[in-house]
């Protein structure tokens, strides 16, 4: 598995001068090749080629007085700036085909001296190193300490040197990891995400939201206040601009941290972990954008997806309209409605049930029985093709309450049959199902 370890670096003066023409010279180069591809474009030519770029991007405008200063600089950089282009246009074709999955992207744009992020690639062509002082070497720009708070684990095929909006250095490091699975254990989980608690677990324990933006809301409203006060173009304001960026940097580090160390101790704890799959993009155009955004959940859903993989763990996604709230867990009676507000309710046959750990134990089911139908039939009920007149996307979500009120019945009783009922017809609606 490749993965990224990434440091906190202390350039010098002269190194973090050296690095700012590093920055400005891959811009320059990315700039460039999209300009003439872009003009070749509008005047009608051929697709400008990969090699062709290079050549008249870098080779030959070397030559020339107004980018001869390219030559002071690594080349393996400005080549890792056209190969990001090349990235990105192929990224923007296969998206503009359909042939990639999620949102449209973009065609490239053009990259600014005044943009939060810069950063630099080099790769083993480059011949960068680690000194036997712990120092990162790199060509042409020097010797820079590193904060090595682990060792890497293999030797690194690239680095990326980073510096962020509050103007902190980083080198990523792309290595090659071995799987180290942890000793199996029978114990699985399902987790309910939420924003009055993080994570709700099948076994009832619950983790506090910790709102890291809801608590520094008040350094950060005054920071934007006295940044709002400065002119444009002044020192004060570079400054003003810096802090705000350095109080932003402290809640994403603390979320990052808070992320990690959750997600490890699930994975270390589990044998297989299941989650339901929230779509965070529609929760994020809902009065609870803001909410939704401080809780971070795909990021701790992505570190528990890579981290099982890395483990030898079981991790897998529930569809995020199984009804995991408004089913019981005891009798599978399935409600009609349940509003946010409903915190705790009671089924028909007298169970009262917490709402947040019954939907972690239906979640937990629904995983189990997908695991064990892996190799053989599907629990889940089968697509139908859509009538005519119904290709459109629902405004509601369908209605399970034959389908999957049979399906929790069945895993209750321990056995895997598939349900008689199939799913309701038509093209399935975006997720935009709440927390819980």
């Amino acid at each position: 598995m490749r993965l990224r370890y990434r440091y906190r670096l202390s350039p010098d003066a002269a190194r973090r001068q050296a690095l700012a023409k590093a920055f400005g010279c891959a811009r320059v180069v990315f700039d460039d090749g999209l300009r003439l591809r872009q003009e070749a474009r509008e005047a009608g030519l051929p697709y400008v080629s990969d090699g062709e770029l290079s050549k008249r991007v870098i080779t030959e405008a070397k030559k020339t007085p107004e980018r001869a200063w390219l030559g002071e600089v690594s080349a393996v950089l400005l080549q890792q700036a056209l190969a990001d282009l090349n990235t990105a246009y192929r990224n923007f074709f296969t998206s503009a085909a359909g042939k990639r999955k999620g949102p449209k992207v973009a065609p490239p744009r053009f990259r600014s001296r005044k943009d939060n992020r810069q950063a630099i690639r080099f790769t083993r062509n480059a011949r960068f190193s680690i000194t036997t002082g712990g120092r990162l070497r790199l060509p042409k720009i020097g010797d820079m300490p590193v904060r090595w708070s682990r060792t890497l684990p293999s030797e690194p095929s690239s680095v990326t040197v980073i510096k962020d909006a509050a103007g902190r250095y980083f080198a990523s490091f792309v290595v090659e990891t071995a799987d180290e699975p942890l000793p199996e254990t029978v114990a699985e989980v399902g987790i309910d995400l939420g924003l009055t608690h993080f994570a709700v677990t099948s076994d009832g324990s619950k983790v506090d939201n910790p709102r890291f933006l809801r608590r520094t809301e008040r350094r950060l409203r005054k920071a934007q206040q006295a940044l709002s006060r400065t002119v444009k173009g002044s020192d004060n304001r570079k400054k003003a601009i810096a802090k705000v960026a350095r109080a932003h940097a402290r809640v994403a580090d603390a979320r990052g941290d808070f992320a990690h160390k959750l997600s490890a101790s699930i994975i270390r704890d589990n044998q297989a972990v299941y989650v339901e799959n929230l779509s965070v993009r529609g929760l994020a155009r809902t009065r609870l954008a803001k909410s939704v955004h401080d809780a971070g959940w795909s990021q701790f859903t992505a570190m528990l997806e890579y981290k099982a993989a890395r483990y030898g763990r079981t991790f897998a996604k529930i569809d995020c309209w199984f009804p995991s709230s408004k089913l019981c867990s005891a009798c599978g009676t399935l409600q009609d409605k349940m509003p946010l507000s409903v915190r705790s309710w009671t089924c028909p046959y007298g169970m009262v049930h917490d709402r947040d750990v019954n939907a972690a134990i239906n979640i937990l089911a629904a995983g189990r029985a997908d695991r064990r139908n892996a190799c053989g039939g599907t629990v889940r009920p089968p697509l139908a093709v859509a009538r005519p007149g119904e290709a459109g996307t629902h405004s509601k979500p369908p209605a399970f309450s034959a389908a999957w009120q049979g399906r929790i019945s069945v895993l209750q009783g321990g056995e895997d049959v598939k349900p008689s009922s199939s799913r309701p017809p038509g093209r399935a609606p975006r997720c935009s199902a709440g927390p819980g």
